[in-house]
């Protein structure tokens, strides 16, 4: 440790102190409990259900996607479950940041929490993408009035971000209502789909094999593991639970229980889509769909409700917005309460939300689109791709968020074998280790395939900006957040509900040098 009273080195970084009133400009209000928890995660997956997934089809046909459903499911188990143990440990905001800090120290605490940043940011312009077009198509379709893409972009971030701000009581709230609500109408077309005899066992099948290939397997074994990308987007979101933590009236319980309920649901959502839209669809179809939800309404009731139909998606869409915003809020804003990130970036206001996160994440996100935007109008392939090519980006930086929080719980069981746990994985290491094989198994997909490229580029540029940051300058200012109290102490301290903030400031700069 270095001699100053005002900053000490430790674990390879340096601490300084917080200062008078840092973390009082800096609560987080306690609102939710385990159904407002609940509806966060399937709001912020939900949108999946209406779009995005159909891409694997074509990748790999009906079958291969099945497969790589079921493969996803069981990933999806054994890391909610591993991130439920850690949850209840570490009952404050940082999740995956912390989870990676406490396991692998500051680098990898950083690594890990920029790649949530990266998954969340892009997840959130993904949606924002879709969600003007499916607003704009409405709007001309009953209002004869359309506006250039750009300007349905302010418009979705503005609401949104306001949404999020207005305070966590609300945010919670609209996040069980639109979940509701976009249940309601998987389950409506669902039985439309199956009453109205549209449903074809046959439209699962018609995508002509390859020679020598099968139905099943249109174009055989390893184009299965360039569907997972899309299979992840059933699922993709439900892991920002633990971003929540300081905004549960009960942590400790109510994460793990909420990510068992919010897993079942989205499990059940995610089948009825795949297999009916697509038995509606063919699988053919289904495959190069940009709205498969609302191509499945249309060939069952027809173009006569077609605007209808895009208002129905359209709150799909728009439950995930809301979902997606409060976790890239809650992940930028505990990386710069402890240092790692600006720390202005961590400011709450009156309503105790971090607005300030809030829009410097839609500004990013915004940029990222008109820059898409501009490309596309010098290159027809690129606008062809443009959500594709922020979609690969979100789902790369959750493929390597989570293969890192798992390596994370794998090195804190043998790190910290007795610390308090109030909840146990009941898969353990192994659901742990299938987990985390089956996570670089996509991100091995990703780099075979050469249409993930674009992302991969955009992704590497970005962290060599934020790890750049992080050696010259922030590395040398980070400061006692619950995160860093956490690992700093062995699991010692770690419950800032109970303990307050800063409690360990006194113990590490006021000791003799």
């Amino acid at each position: 440790m270095s001699q100053s009273s005002e900053s000490r080195r430790v674990a390879g970084a340096t601490y300084t102190r917080a200062g008078d009133g840092y973390f009082e400009r800096r609560t987080l209000k306690r609102s939710a409990g385990v159904w407002g928890l609940w509806a966060l995660a399937v709001a912020a997956v939900i949108s999946g259900d209406f779009s995005g997934w159909n891409f694997g089809i074509d990748f790999a046909g009906f079958g291969g996607m099945t497969i790589a459903f079921v493969i996803l499911v069981v990933m999806y188990y054994g890391m909610i479950f591993s991130i439920g143990e850690m949850a209840a440990a570490m009952p404050h905001t940082g999740g995956a940041y912390s989870f990676a800090r406490t396991a692998m120290g500051p680098w990898g605490g950083l690594i890990t929490g920029a790649a949530e940043t990266i998954e969340y940011v892009a997840t959130t312009a993904v949606i924002v993408y879709f969600s003007a077009s499916y607003a704009d198509a409405i709007t001309s379709e009953l209002l004869d009035f359309s506006m250039p893409a750009w300007v349905w972009w302010v418009i979705l971030y503005a609401a949104f971000i306001a949404l999020n701000a207005a305070g966590a009581n609300i945010s919670f709230t609209f996040a069980i209502v639109v979940s509701i609500i976009s249940i309601g109408i998987i389950l409506v077309f669902s039985a439309m789909a199956i009453f109205s005899g549209a449903f074809s066992w046959a439209n699962l099948w018609d995508i002509a094999p390859d020679p020598g290939q099968t139905a099943f397997l249109p174009h055989g074994v390893l184009p299965i593991l360039f569907a997972l990308p899309f299979a992840m987007w059933f699922f993709l979101g439900i892991e920002e639970l633990p971003l929540a933590a300081e905004e549960s009236h009960d942590p400790v319980r109510d994460i793990p229980r909420a990510g068992f309920w919010a897993r079942g649901t989205l499990i059940v959502t995610g089948l009825l889509v795949l297999f009916l839209n697509t038995g509606v669809l063919g699988a053919e179809a289904t495959g190069v769909a940009g709205e498969p939800l609302l191509d499945g309404f249309r060939a069952i009731v027809g173009d006569g409700l077609a605007a209808v139909l895009a208002l129905f998606a359209l709150v799909g869409l728009l439950a995930s917005l809301q979902g997606i915003m409060f976790a890239y809020g809650r992940n930028m804003y505990s990386l710069s309460r402890a240092g790692y990130y600006p720390r202005w970036l961590s400011l709450t206001g009156k309503r105790q939300t971090p607005w300030v996160a809030l829009v410097v994440g839609a500004v990013i996100g915004f940029v990222a689109l008109v820059v898409l935007d501009t490309l596309s109008q010098l290159n027809e392939s690129i606008g062809a791709v443009a959500g594709a090519i922020v979609l690969n980006i979100a789902v790369w930086g959750a493929v390597l968020a989570y293969f890192l929080q798992l390596v994370s719980f794998l090195i804190l069981r043998r790190k910290f074998p007795d610390v308090v746990r109030p909840y146990r994985s009941p898969w353990g290491v192994p659901g742990a280790v299938v987990a985390a094989v089956i996570a670089a198994l996509i991100f091995v997909g990703f780099l075979l395939n050469p249409t993930f490229l674009p992302a991969i580029i955009a992704i590497v540029v970005v962290y060599a900006i934020i790890l750049l940051g992080f050696a010259l300058f922030f590395r040398h200012r980070l400061l006692l957040s619950p995160e860093e109290e956490y690992a700093l102490s062995g699991g010692q301290h770690r419950d800032p509900q109970s303990e307050g903030y800063d409690t360990m400031a006194k113990e590490v700069f006021d000791q003799k040098p």
